[in-house]
């Protein structure tokens, strides 16, 4: 998931909304990201529903990403620029930390 979460910082890294919306490549990049970090969040609530609960937005990510794959036709690029930008960092930072935690925590 971070390094999902880097390739989408990357990919849009000095572009605007605009330039965003007019680049079917980069658009078709970030979503790709956005849907392997919703496939590895339904894994992990399959693996390890503990885990799973401690990543807050991880519902709302799940359900980005269904729409992602299934609404693709209706996929609002305001939208995807918004949730790179605001929540994104979020996720990234939480599952830093939970790496971090459990680092510490093997033996």
């Amino acid at each position: 998931m971070i390094e999902a979460g880097q390739a989408i910082h990357q990919a849009i890294a000095g572009i605007s909304l605009d330039e965003y919306g007019n680049s079917r490549l980069i658009r078709s990049s970030v979503e790709r990201e956005f849907i392997t970090i919703g496939e590895a969040l339904t894994q992990l609530s399959q693996r390890d529903q503990a885990l799973f609960g401690e990543i807050e937005p991880a519902p709302q990510i799940i359900s980005f990403r269904n729409k992602l794959t299934h609404e693709y036709i209706n996929i609002n690029n305001q939208l995807v620029w918004g949730v790179i930008k605001t929540n994104l960092p979020v996720l990234v930072d939480q599952c830093r930390q939970l790496l971090d935690r459990l680092d510490r925590e093997l033996p």
